[in-house]
């Protein structure tokens, strides 16, 4: 009933997302039948080249989506965030199906048909089109079929780089770990993909010999649910204003992120006449600002010390004025704007259990230093690698643990020190689930960490072309406590709250106040 509600209340959204899944992977699909089928064509005709083609096919269906997703990310010209990456990586992995069953489908056709067209004089283009062809072609919808359904699946994950799709409610809910967000993408995606292999097996069913009248039927069929294909996605993108000038909001994949980047839609939406696109969950850090410098968004909320250490990669500072000067001239000079702060300093922090905090007297992360030799870590992938992060950390404080720390998503993390799997994580400091799952932050008393102030970040372009955009964000300058977050983040991630209901409810109050 939860799942329906949500879907009911979420419709528009819905619909616009599965036009965006199926637009991925029909047109990758398409794509890639007229790069595969002549590739296939050729393999048969030169076994040599045919054996490359197919090892090349092959070892593109071995590398993991995900990794495919993340190299093109920074591939120059053919990668970036978005659609363009994302159909890339599809038509990738639709080549090997289609090539392989095109090579078979030829391959296996009985040597007498051939023989009895060559006695009827045809050229080898006759030959191929009139029978070679036509008698491969159920094989070669075979692969279609396989093609596609992959094609279904993996276009989920290309939600992680800004593609959208259904992905986008799989990805937000494994972020909150919230069961109703994961299946009201699984659900849609598992059913397309049991319609389109459906559909792609009636097709091939008629394509066998001595199927005429189905082939008729099918034709008619296929004619129709093209032109309803068609108006799901016109529709989709109509009521998801995806038609005309609008502007998109991005955010990273955690859940104050996402409340973050629902805040900027939200104020844009309610005091412009912009129409707004959210692409939220994005990934992490590098993925959002690949995607603001492409182009792919116009604006999301960064934090001062990851854009001066992580994106900039400047030495760590401590003073706030300085950190945020700083930024906003990296910034401006690669065609960003910073808009004012906004009101809180999410700053790492350093997480145990309250139990263990007051069992055994521990106030501070130097209180802690002698007992985690006996203890289990586990951080989030970008924490390892900063240099605001893990290696910093132990030299300044001289930890160290009982075995290599676990390398795990943020969110998971809470839930691993609550459940007693490790002893301490680096969580952040607004994070709802501090409260709701009875752990204690550290003082950073060596003052480790530097500011990480919560900061809009807007493509140049994008508010010179509009100016009512800033003056919107603007108004939430100053106004978000780094209390009133932790409030949010936990209606989020303990409460169960809807995202888009918290942000709404947020603003109605900001709005209203002077």
């Amino acid at each position: 009933m939860n799942l329906l509600s949500f879907w009911i209340a979420h419709r528009a959204d819905m619909l616009g997302a599965i036009a965006q899944h199926l637009t991925l992977t029909l047109v990758a699909t398409i794509a890639a039948i007229a790069i595969a089928v002549p590739l296939g064509i050729v393999a048969t005709r030169r076994p040599r080249l045919g054996t490359a083609l197919l090892t090349f096919a092959n070892i593109a269906q071995t590398v993991p989506s995900l990794a495919m997703f993340g190299f093109l990310v920074a591939l120059p010209l053919l990668g970036g965030v978005g659609a363009r990456s994302a159909l890339l990586v599809l038509i990738l992995y639709a080549l090997l199906p289609i090539m392989r069953n095109t090579v078979a489908g030829i391959q296996g056709i009985d040597r007498a048909a051939r023989d009895a067209g060559v006695a009827l004089g045809m050229t080898p283009q006759q030959l191929l089109l009139q029978v070679e062809l036509p008698l491969a072609m159920p094989t070669m919808v075979a692969g279609v079929r396989v093609a596609a359904v992959v094609g279904v699946g993996a276009a989920t994950i290309a939600a992680a780089i800004g593609a959208g799709g259904l992905g986008d409610y799989i990805f937000r809910g494994l972020s909150m770990t919230e069961p109703t967000l994961i299946l009201a993408g699984a659900v849609p995606a598992a059913l397309l993909a049991l319609a389109v292999d459906a559909s792609l097996g009636w097709l091939e069913r008629a394509m066998t010999p001595g199927a005429a009248r189905s082939r008729r039927v099918t034709t008619r069929a296929m004619t129709v649910g093209g032109v309803v294909l068609l108006l799901i996605v016109m529709g989709g993108y109509a009521v998801s204003g995806r038609w005309g000038s609008r502007v998109i909001v991005g955010s990273k994949n955690f859940s104050e992120q996402v409340i973050l980047g629902e805040l900027l839609a939200q104020v844009i939406e309610r005091t412009t006449d912009l129409s707004v696109e959210r692409r939220l969950n994005l990934g992490g850090t590098f993925i959002s600002d690949q995607a603001l410098q492409s182009g792919a968004i116009d604006a999301y909320v960064e934090y001062t010390g990851t854009a001066l250490t992580a994106i900039f990669h400047q030495p760590v500072l401590r003073d706030h004025v300085d950190v945020l000067e700083r930024v906003t001239a990296a910034y401006a000079a690669t065609g960003r704007a910073v808009l004012s702060p906004l009101g809180f300093n999410n700053t790492f922090a350093i997480l145990i259990r309250a139990a263990d905090a007051q069992r055994l007297n521990l106030t501070t992360i130097s209180d802690a230093a002698p007992h985690t030799p006996g203890w289990k870590a586990a951080f989030g992938y970008e924490f390892l690698e900063r240099e605001d992060g893990y290696k910093g950390l132990v030299r300044t404080y001289g930890l160290r643990f009982a075995g290599t720390p676990h390398v795990m998503d943020l969110t998971l993390s809470y839930r691993a020190l609550a459940g007693g799997s490790v002893d301490l994580i680096a969580g952040e400091a607004t994070s709802g689930l501090i409260k709701g799952l009875d752990l204690y932050m550290l003082e950073d008393d060596r003052r480790y960490f530097p500011p990480y102030h919560a900061i809009p970040v807007v493509r140049t372009e994008t508010l010179a072309a509009h100016p009512e955009l800033r003056t919107a964000i603007e108004r939430l300058a100053g106004r978000i406590s780094e209390e009133a977050m932790r409030q949010m983040n936990y209606d989020v991630d303990v409460s169960r709250r809807d995202v888009t209901v918290v942000a709404r409810e947020f603003l109605d109050t900001v709005l209203q106040s002077p």
